[in-house]
């Protein structure tokens, strides 16, 4: 017991210094462009965690939703909780099977976008989120080219996070963390309806 116990604290002793040798090597500091993406739920779930945890530091939050329209979300209500620390915009007209309305659905993203900028723009504001901002860009809502170099420019202490399935491949390119969402299981398919607390 003793020597597994040894062999086990050596290889964590050698484990923490190739850690630590790693961490102190990371010296840069900056605003991140961070994309979820991929057909499994929780990429918008992911960037509200992002945003509770600035919120927690103290940070002043952005969030401009490009689709979803005017549910009563659960998020919603939390965040109201912070007050001015939170500018939040839900300006789409809903799912795009919903409106039935392209150009109404071009004019809800092109005003999203020009919020988004503004807020971008804002010196107070330290991290943005996108939601949906991916979707715009797949029905081309929005000008891929156009947006990319925004994001780009931005300032270089702001943190954008852009959520939606089927990222175009130059904002992935451009944005310094990717991940992907996997479906291995989605309750919808055995018949779960959306639930609050859950979905919304």
């Amino acid at each position: 017991m003793t020597d597994d116990a040894d062999r086990h604290r050596e290889k964590m002793e050698k484990r923490k210094a190739v850690q630590d040798a790693e961490v102190a090597a990371k010296t840069i500091e900056k605003g991140l462009l961070i994309v979820n993406t991929g057909p499994g739920k929780g990429k918008t779930t992911a960037a509200l965690g992002l945003m509770l945890r600035a919120l927690g530091r103290g940070w002043r939050v952005g969030m401009v939703q490009f689709i979803k329209g005017g549910w009563d979300t659960g998020e919603r209500h939390a965040v109201a909780a912070f007050g001015e620390r939170v500018a939040w915009h839900t300006l789409g007209e809903g799912f795009t099977w919903e409106t039935q309305d392209k150009a109404r659905d071009i004019a809800a993203c092109r005003h999203a976008w020009e919020v988004a900028t503004g807020l971008m723009a804002d010196p107070g504001l330290r991290l943005l989120v996108l939601d949906e901002l991916n979707i715009a860009l797949r029905y081309e809502y929005l000008d891929l080219a156009e947006v990319v170099t925004v994001l780009r420019a931005r300032r270089p202490d702001l943190h954008v996070v852009v959520t939606g399935r089927n990222a175009k491949p130059a904002l992935i390119e451009a944005a310094d963390l990717v991940t992907e969402m996997g479906s291995v299981k989605h309750h919808f398919a055995a018949g779960v309806k959306a639930q609050e607390g859950i979905e919304f």
